[in-house]
């Protein structure tokens, strides 16, 4: 049965619409109503046709003329649209090829926006964004649009681990690469491997970072191995990456070609220690070292007499961190030669490193010669306290002190003395921390002179000094008197002996205080006590402190009003301070 033109008209529409699609809307706003049934010609009838022959007064030419004409028309018409239909489906063409293929940078900012960060084509800041296997795949497709990207940190996205090879093999489109950050990303053997790889196609890398990746203890020379000659790597961090032994061994091979090497970062790897006898012998591979953290890495007292023979070639050492390791109590007595030498060093952290008293008379005459010292931290070693050697008194040496930690070291009231007479000669004193010094309880009045001197004071601690109402009350008084004025840190916890008298005079003198920001009163752990009528005083107070953002009150037992008045303080007052109860 032949179709009649409606129906060929349908089979047209269907052809021409097979599905509807999301293009649909802009199909039709180019084609308007291309597959609506055209008009169709009339066809002539029989006796049309037979007198179609005969002349009724009109010339058979001018008809034919005519007849040609109609048609010649009728055919540029049918050309004309030809034309408009195939104008028509290129400019749809273009349209949806843009619509599906958005640009390298749309699709940058689409991810960034994706993950709730800004895109910024340098830097590429993905710190903790739970990032799974498909993220990274498709950020790696994105570095060919990014050629100026010099930092990519990924760190805290633990799924990162196992998927980096999907990156690397994509790192030749960004060769400006300077740091790269993978801290806590659960790394795994394949990933260090592909890591070396990378370090072939990222020639101006400056800053890897891997720390806190456990599994790349006993691997690191999967990466080490891979370093070449002329390596510009400056900063090199492996923290807390369960290193071992044979870790160390490889680590060393490679000092001697990155010469350029500035940070060095090897804390809290407790087995690095037993090879660090090796390490020290190539640091000499790389004089222009500023940091050295070998914080808890399970040194001893040989390990310190290898480290002290390397200090020789480390002129340019600026921090040296070497805390936490309590078998290298003794060593010092044979091992600080070379510690003298470092005339630019700032910082200097010695704290729980057992000293003993022999250690305490050579640091004695060690530490007053580092002339550029800013930070120094003895915490944690009772016999600095103990020793009859006054290497408090010798700080005076060291005018440009800025800290000074010397908490949990058994200071006495003479050695507080000593202290309290070489702070008048730190005028660039910033922080002082004197926690878990009994002695200092009811004796504060020795610093009286030293405090008021320093102007830069920003952070005091005083937890567990066993403080009494006095000491709070000339705390205030000095502020009153226009001292302390910068002081935005004070720490007076675990002072239990402080009376709600004494409390209550200190809230009244608080509001002076303007650049306050953290203050801390809570009680011992093992303690717990009702707050006194103080407490109205203390939220009184706390009006006349724009600054404050956190108060400690662990183990203070408000009553219900309390509470209620606590809770309702932030909105009462438009302020968004940080209880802690």
């Amino acid at each position: 049965m032949e179709k009649t033109d409606d129906q060929n008209c349908q089979d047209r529409h269907e052809e021409d619409n097979p599905k509807s699609s999301p293009f649909d809307f802009v199909i039709k706003q180019f084609q308007g109503k291309r597959c609506v049934p055209e008009k169709r010609q009339e066809q002539p009838s029989a006796v049309k046709q037979f007198f179609k022959g005969f002349d009724f007064g009109k010339s058979e030419g001018k008809d034919r003329r005519e007849v040609e004409e109609t048609e010649i028309s009728h055919a540029g018409a049918d050309d004309q649209s030809d034309k408009q239909d195939l104008s028509e489906e290129d400019g749809l063409s273009h349209l949806t090829s843009e619509v599906e293929s958005p640009s390298g940078e749309q699709r940058f900012n689409q991810f960034m926006e994706k993950l709730g960060k800004k895109p910024n084509s340098k830097n590429l800041d993905l710190n903790n964004c739970a990032l799974n296997a498909a993220d990274v795949t498709e950020l790696a497709s994105l570095l060919p649009f990014l050629p100026e990207l010099e930092e990519i940190s990924l760190s805290w996205n633990g799924c990162v681990g196992g998927t980096l090879k999907a990156l690397t093999v994509h790192l030749h489109h960004v060769n400006l690469l300077k740091v790269l950050r993978l801290n806590s990303c659960r790394l795994t053997a394949e990933d260090v491997i592909s890591l070396g790889e990378a370090f072939e196609i990222v020639s101006q890398l400056e800053e890897l970072d891997l720390s806190w990746n456990s599994n790349i203890g006993g691997k690191l020379s999967l990466l080490t191995k891979k370093l070449q000659d002329g390596c510009k790597l400056k900063c090199l961090k492996i923290t807390d990456c369960n290193l071992t032994a044979k870790d160390g061994e490889s680590l060393a091979e490679i000092l001697n070609v990155i010469p350029n090497l500035e940070v060095l970062d090897l804390s809290i790897n407790k087995n690095i220690g037993c090879s660090m006898k090796v390490i020290a012998q190539d640091l000499k591979n790389v004089p222009g070292l500023k940091e050295l953290n070998l914080h808890m890495c399970g040194l001893k007292q040989d390990s310190l007499q290898s480290l002290d023979t390397a200090l020789q070639h480390l002129a340019e050492l600026r921090k040296l961190d070497i805390s936490c390791n309590r078998e290298i109590g003794g060593g010092f007595k044979d091992s600080a030669a070379h510690l003298a030498s470092l005339k630019n060093l700032e910082v200097l952290d010695l704290h729980q490193c057992c000293v003993t008293e022999e250690d305490m008379t050579v640091l004695c005459q060690v530490i007053p010669l580092l002339s550029s010292l800013q930070d120094l931290n003895l915490s944690s070693n009772k016999n600095v306290g103990l020793s009859s050697d006054p290497l408090l008194g010798r700080l005076r040496f060291l005018p440009k002190l800025r800290s000074v930690s010397i908490s949990n070291c058994g200071l006495g009231e003479e050695s507080l003395s000593s202290l309290a007479e070489a702070a008048l000669h730190l005028p660039e004193l910033e922080i002082l921390d004197l926690s878990w010094n009994k002695c200092v309880g009811g004796n504060l009045k020795l610093l009286l002179g030293a405090l008021k001197l320093a102007t830069e004071i920003q952070v005091l601690r005083l937890s567990s000094c066993n403080l009494v109402a006095e000491d709070l009350a000339l705390l205030t008084s000095l502020r009153q008197d226009g001292h302390l004025a910068r002081l935005q840190k004070l720490d007076l916890s675990y002072n239990n002996n402080i009376s709600d008298e004494g409390w209550a005079v200190f809230c009244q003198g608080l509001g002076a205080f303007k650049e306050l920001s953290e203050l801390d009163v809570s009680l011992r752990p093992s303690s717990c006590r009702d707050c006194g009528p103080w407490f109205r005083e203390l939220l009184a107070a706390l009006t006349q402190l724009p600054a404050l953002a956190e108060l400690g009150m662990q183990r203070w037992a408000l009553s219900e009003s309390q509470r209620k008045q606590m809770e309702s303080f932030n909105q009462d007052n438009k302020r968004n301070i940080r209880f802690d109860c």
